[in-house]
């Protein structure tokens, strides 16, 4: 029922012309790696929005008017350990700002790999970030978007998924179901705020990695999902941000993601700042931090 109230907004968007903002389904037909449960999806309001234990995995669409659109698309990818979704605070808000410059935004929640409903729990957020990018792709002209200048940016243990994709994105891990996904999953690019990349000591985030892989992980999964060892000559021109404060999630993630980039020949540009913490967002109230988001803007005007 909830995907039919979906596909019925989406129509109603299309049909009126004038909607800018619509949620779809990622998956029309059946959700793969998806066992049916009692488990429920939990929503929950308080400084911010999040969601646990994601069921039906959607994405919030924000275009520009087609006056103010530069023709570029970020699909963003909410932080939260992979146990949660920090929904509005590293999604929504962040994809009003991207409108704000002529940007289409795409939100994704994307199941989570601790959910009862996985079948195998480390597959999910990657079937659905792939999805996501293809059905942006798929639509690109509907929505006055160019295909290909189809970015993500991921927050936290968002930005492993986003790096994720970045690096994997040829790894066959599904069945073809539609149309959709004969669409190529290669982002154009990459944004990776305070991101975690790699899953090995010392410098994992010990809660994602968990949450994605369990407490004994195959030591192949985590070379796997180590993204600083995935980097190949394909992969998109990167953008990354971290403060060397962040006691959560080390600089070292990013400092060895960028340090492969480079070794690869790939353009990427990383923003240290001295302060700032984890999980700031925009970072409105960090002072100059609050120009990350400008940085980002300049940088990706000037890719080729």
């Amino acid at each position: 029922m909830r995907k039919l109230l979906y596909i019925v907004l989406y129509m109603g968007m299309e049909i009126s012309g004038f909607s800018q903002t619509f949620e779809m389904p990622l998956w029309q037909k059946n959700v793969p790696n998806f066992q049916k449960t009692d488990e429920k999806e939990i929503r929950t309001v308080t400084d911010i929005i999040s969601f646990a234990s994601v069921q039906d995995p959607n994405i919030a669409v924000y275009l520009p008017s087609k006056r103010n659109s530069i023709g570029k698309a970020v699909v963003i990818f909410p932080g939260g350990g992979y146990s949660r979704l920090a929904y509005d605070w590293e999604g929504s808000d962040v994809a009003k700002w991207l409108n704000s410059k002529g940007i289409a935004a795409i939100v994704v929640k994307y199941r989570l790999p601790n959910s009862k409903s996985a079948v195998v729990g480390y597959k999910s957020p990657l079937l659905d970030a792939k999805r996501a990018l293809r059905t942006v792709r798929f639509n690109a002209k509907k929505w006055n978007i160019n295909e290909n200048q189809i970015g993500i940016m991921g927050f936290s243990a968002g930005g492993h998924l986003a790096s994720t994709l970045g690096t994997h994105f040829n790894d066959d891990i599904e069945s073809k179901q539609d149309s959709i996904d004969a669409v190529s999953a290669r982002p154009d690019f990459m944004a990776l705020i305070y991101p975690v990349i790699t899953l090995k000591p010392p410098f994992a985030h010990m809660g994602s990695r968990n949450a994605l892989l369990g407490e004994k992980a195959d030591p192949k999964l985590v070379d796997y999902f180590s993204n600083e060892l995935q980097v190949k000559a394909d992969t998109p021109p990167t953008f990354i941000v971290h403060s060397a404060d962040d006691k959560a999630v080390p600089l070292e993630n990013s400092l060895q993601f960028y340090a492969a980039l480079r070794e690869k020949g790939i353009y990427s540009e990383m923003h240290l700042y001295p302060e700032g913490g984890h999980g700031y967002s925009l970072a409105l109230t960090k002072g100059y931090l609050k120009t990350w988001p400008d940085r980002f803007y300049d940088w990706v005007q000037g890719l080729k």
